[in-house]
């Protein structure tokens, strides 16, 4: 039976969803293909109709979901969703950058190019979201802003105590608030 066009991109968007999904909750190396493929509703033969790889896949996934990041126009509510302790639980539907960037260094240079690219895209959005008087103030502001939370993320992620989980966000979305308006002034 023949697949329409719409169907076969319909098919590829699950894919990719599914991908995005299964890494951020446990990585690339601790998912297959196979699981991906079930995810997805597919069979295991179809990937190859999509991707040459599964290096080819974690590359278009990470550009897939980096792609889809719902970031907004005004900062303080980015960054108070963001630095949220729901965010940080949500592993599977999370940031990626936060869930998968120190992996991406030990994969393929396109993957590399893909985390590369949508932590270019961010900044260029987080800049333009800044008030302070001038670009380049701007630019470092977004900068910090985006490690820091980025930072705080992993590290409330990876603490077993809440409190201190909690505590790493708040402080974080604090220091930021004070970065922010002391730039702006």
């Amino acid at each position: 039976m023949k697949v329409s066009r719409e169907q076969v991109g319909e098919n590829r968007r699950r894919i990719l969803d599914e991908a995005g999904r299964l890494f951020r909750a446990r990585g690339f190396e601790a998912v297959t293909v196979a699981e991906v493929m079930k995810a997805a509703g597919l069979t295991h033969g179809a990937f190859y109709g999509h991707f040459q790889s599964k290096d080819d896949l974690i590359a278009q996934t990470l550009g897939h979901v980096l792609s889809q990041a719902q970031v907004g126009d005004e900062l303080r509510p980015f960054v108070d969703f963001y630095l949220s302790p729901h965010h940080c639980g949500d592993l599977a539907g999370g940031c990626p950058t936060a869930a998968l960037g120190a992996d991406t260094i030990r994969q393929s240079p396109r993957a590399r190019q893909a985390m590369t690219e949508g932590l270019r895209q961010h900044l260029q959005h987080m800049t333009r979201m800044e008030s302070a008087p001038d670009e380049a103030t701007r630019r470092r502001q977004a900068i910090g802003a985006w490690s820091a939370m980025v930072g705080a993320v992993i590290l409330a992620r990876l603490s077993d105590d809440p409190a201190l989980s909690e505590e790493v966000l708040a402080q974080t979305r604090a220091w930021i608030d004070e970065s922010t308006s002391a730039s702006a002034g």
